[in-house]
């Protein structure tokens, strides 16, 4: 049986606002980073290193994967989908941290 297809998720509003508040420079990396997750089946985004998927310890269910040198997503999954929560510049907010 072949892995499943990840399916993406970016409809939830603050992490549109934040995506639609990036600048050029910062939109472009994180785009080509959501193309490539697009391709890509669960166990291979789970083991691909720059990607960099982590569970953050206080929040169950929740994680972050880099979109980009600068930015993290906060996601969750929900079957095969990845749903975007949150995006973050700096990658400590991602976890919670100031």
């Amino acid at each position: 049986m072949a892995a499943k297809r990840v399916l993406l998720d970016l409809n939830f509003p603050a992490f549109q606002a934040d995506l639609f508040n990036l600048d050029v420079s910062e939109l472009k990396p994180v785009l080509k980073t959501l193309r490539k997750l697009r391709g890509l089946d669960w166990p291979t985004l789970y083991r691909d290193h720059g990607l960099n998927w982590e569970q953050i310890k206080d929040a169950p269910g929740r994680f972050t994967i880099r979109l980009s040198q600068r930015s993290r997503a906060v996601v969750r999954r929900d079957g095969d989908y990845v749903r975007f929560i949150a995006l973050h510049t700096d990658h400590d907010s991602a976890y919670g941290k100031k």
